[in-house]
């Protein structure tokens, strides 16, 4: 069963398989991304995560469950590819301003 997501969230998950600038384009300029304990900030960081990130493995993701979480959006999503541990079901906390993604969380 499909996942109903926000807009902004659906093109994350939509683009996060394309080109790293399609996923940057979901989020604000200023947007902020912590993934595997790093910090990402600004679209040109943010497109440069995920081109490492899509070009290091390949992977398939998708959205299975959602909740809110005080202002933010938790989305868990499962996740199978290449990947050391593979398959696994992340955790996507996102904090949307407007229209766009200002900040976003990965976490097992």
């Amino acid at each position: 069963m499909a996942v109903s997501l926000p807009a902004p969230i659906a093109r994350y998950f939509a683009a996060d398989g394309t080109r790293g600038a399609d996923v940057a384009d979901c989020f604000t300029s200023d947007a902020v991304v912590v993934d595997e304990r790093r910090t990402h900030r600004g679209r040109e960081a943010i497109a440069r995560w995920k081109s490492e990130t899509s070009t290091q493995y390949q992977y398939t993701v998708e959205p299975i469950a959602i909740d809110a979480e005080g202002e933010a959006i938790v989305v868990t999503a499962h996740l199978a590819g290449t990947f050391p541990g593979s398959p696994i079901d992340l955790r996507y906390r996102f904090t949307l301003a407007d229209d766009a993604i200002a900040r976003l969380e990965i976490a097992p």
